[in-house]
């Protein structure tokens, strides 16, 4: 079995000094795919994935699929490597030459795949169409710090913040920060005059500057890109083609990856472990995640509006059962709401711990002494659905009779977003390595709903908290402002933290250079097919 460790630290030291200068994109490393790669060109990679993406816009969708798939269509102003360390994209350099403003180099020469040009002004559209309230895009909350997105000269851009913000690089790595063809930026636009969706028109026909370029989509069946022949990267994709075939059930990925029918496997179910190594074509690959598992509350509804129903729940999950009993042991639980090795974690924090006679005190306070029956709003992910009913069987012990209620990925991410639901599960990656993602975007009330906040939790201290930290200069003050975030949030319990799994994929045998984000969406640029 293959693990990778991520190195959390070390985007969090280049961004606290507040000035990332990208490396050269022409320079390649030892594990760089060689010109002896090229043959695979003609070579066909197939992906297996739960769903279909939720969009093919980046800025309408913030899912893993949706990240995966994008992330290939379109490039950012920098990006993540392996390491989680700020590399230069379409920006030659990024540099913090004000508190409050970044200024983007632009690389020349480089083209969209509808034959649009990059410079500063596409990249102005790009960022202020994030942030545009009418666009109402799910990820503008990664850029609501930014006031202006200025063109300086054809291929200079300055980005303003309203506070100084360290972790901006981090967000524009995102693949919320992708920059969109200028072409289809202004159909959208056209499209929303229309009174139709701002991402019809990228959901119709993507285009980006990225690595792989859209061909077709089936929906509820297949997503296929091609190889672009035009990157402006030295590196460029080296399979022909990707096609991301939708197969819900786990099992059936697993049987289509065991026959060849697959590559890749995105997201192997932990009690199948053994049997893709088992397979001598077959091979895990692994990282440790930033993801939570939760199981949330919609604090807007009775009976969870009460604070002591939320932590009555809370003590009753057993956590390290869940772990070993779902995840057979791949993982850690979770008492805070980041992983450890994110800037602001911190283990001076107040955690709820398992205590079934406490829970049924509470509830009893509550005015629900004989418990009370629940719907439980979750999708058909097989570890979900083993979840799910752990989570009924254990609540049960306090009186609390669970009915799970099942949708497909994108119907359950639609009512999740819009509150239809008392109780639910769910998963956040803190994708940027820092606190602010992983806990502004979740808990403030400014982003109630489709960007992240789907408790639905108000709470003025806990909001003017989160907004001191993400405001703050100074590491270790910002450090403890997080501290007293997750503190605060372990009195009002808005999620019943459960644990953060390990990411698990897999691949045939002759897959290389395939690696996967702490968060769990793929880089897929370099993967070759030996064979």
């Amino acid at each position: 079995m293959k693990h990778f460790s991520t190195k959390y630290f070390v985007i969090m030291l280049a961004l606290v000094v507040g000035f990332v200068a990208a490396c050269s994109t022409d320079e390649t490393t030892d594990e760089s795919p060689s010109d002896d790669a090229s043959p695979t060109l003609g070579h066909d990679l197939n992906i297996g994935v739960v769903s279909d993406p939720v969009s093919l816009d980046p800025h309408g969708a913030n899912e893993t699929v949706a990240n995966t798939i994008n992330a290939t269509i379109y490039d950012r102003l920098v990006y993540m490597d392996q390491n989680s360390e700020i590399q230069s994209g379409l920006a030659e350099s990024l540099e913090q030459v004000e508190d409050t403003v970044w200024e983007a180099k632009i690389r020349e020469g480089v083209t969209f795949h509808d034959g649009s040009e990059l410079n500063a002004e596409a990249v102005k559209l790009s960022l202020d169409r994030v942030r545009d309230p009418e666009v109402a895009a799910p990820v503008a909350f990664l850029f609501g710090m930014v006031t202006d997105v200025r063109v300086v000269d054809e291929y200079t851009v300055h980005i303003e913040t309203e506070f100084p913000f360290a972790p901006l690089p981090a967000h524009l790595a995102h693949t919320a920060g992708s920059i969109i063809s200028p072409q289809l930026i202004e159909q959208s636009y056209e499209d929303l005059a229309n009174g139709e969706s701002p991402f019809k028109a990228a959901n119709e026909k993507p285009s980006g500057t990225g690595y792989f370029k859209f061909e077709n989509q089936q929906p509820g069946n297949s997503v296929t890109l091609s190889n672009n022949e035009d990157y402006w990267h030295e590196e460029k994709a080296k399979v022909g083609t990707v096609t991301f075939k939708v197969i819900p059930e786990s099992l059936t990925r697993i049987a289509e990856l065991e026959t060849g029918a697959i590559d890749i496997n995105f997201t192997v179910s932990p009690s199948d472990v053994s049997r893709v190594e088992s397979n001598p074509d077959t091979l895990i690959e692994q990282v440790s995640s930033t993801r939570m598992v939760y199981l949330g509350f919609n604090t807007e509804v009775e009976p969870f509006n009460d604070v002591n129903v939320r932590r009555a729940l809370h003590m009753a999950v057993d956590k390290n059962a869940l772990v070993e009993g779902i995840l057979d042991g791949v993982g850690i639980p979770a008492d805070t709401p980041i992983a450890p090795g994110v800037y602001g974690y911190s283990e001076d924090v107040d955690s709820i711990e398992y205590d079934i006679e406490q829970a049924k005190e509470l509830l009893a306070e509550a005015g629900y002494p004989d418990g009370f029956d629940v719907t439980l709003l979750t999708d058909d992910e097989r570890e979900r659905q083993d979840l799910a009913v752990a989570l009924q069987s254990q609540l049960a012990e306090i009186g609390v009779n669970v009915n799970i209620d099942t949708y497909e990925f994108g119907t359950y991410i639609e009512r999740a977003g819009q509150g239809q639901m008392e109780i639910f599960l769910g998963s956040w990656g803190t994708v940027t390595i820092d606190a602010d993602y992983g806990l502004y975007a979740v808990f403030h009330s400014d982003n109630i709903g489709p960007p992240g906040n789907r408790s639905r939790i108000v709470n003025e201290e806990l909001d003017q908290l989160l907004d001191a930290a993400r405001q703050e200069t100074d590491p270790e003050t910002r450090i403890d402002l997080y501290a007293q975030v997750q503190n605060k949030l372990a009195e009002e319990s808005p999620y019943a933290y459960l644990y953060f799994p390990d990411n698990i994929s897999a691949v045939r045998s002759d897959v290389e250079g395939f690696w996967q984000y702490p968060s769990g969406y793929f880089f897929l640029r370099d993967v070759t097919l030996n064979r």
